[in-house]
């Protein structure tokens, strides 16, 4: 079994945990099903979130998914003049047999126009 990375990213609307949870956890949620991946394949978790977002750690939303014994961390997105707002992006290192031409990286919503390159 190989390690591999998932990128993805979503675009909130508006700076609120409840609304960041429900991102978030659709974001895992898709990583997780387009990759064939449970829980259990993740070997850890970056989540960065732009300077923006205040209400929440992107973490809490993939820990209320059930990803506790996962390591997660969340830090803050480079803020650079520009940048589309109010995203939490996403790395995830996981367990595969899938080879790297085969990873579905998962660019919800707005934030597909992120990676043009690689949104799914």
């Amino acid at each position: 079994m190989a390690v591999r990375a998932v990128r993805g990213a979503v675009q909130l609307e508006r700076d609120e945990a409840g609304h960041m949870h429900d991102q978030v956890s659709a974001l895992m949620t898709s990583v997780l099903e387009r990759n064939g991946l449970t829980s259990g394949d993740l070997i850890s978790v970056w989540f960065t979130a732009t300077p923006d977002l205040h209400s929440d750690f992107p973490a809490a939303a993939a820990r209320k998914l059930g990803i506790v014994d996962v390591p997660l961390i969340c830090a803050q997105e480079l803020d650079v003049a520009g940048a589309m707002p109010r995203v939490v992006r996403v790395l995830a290192h996981i367990e595969s047999d899938l080879p790297r031409s085969e990873i579905n990286h998962v660019y919800l919503g707005a934030a597909a126009a992120l990676r043009k390159d690689i949104a799914q």
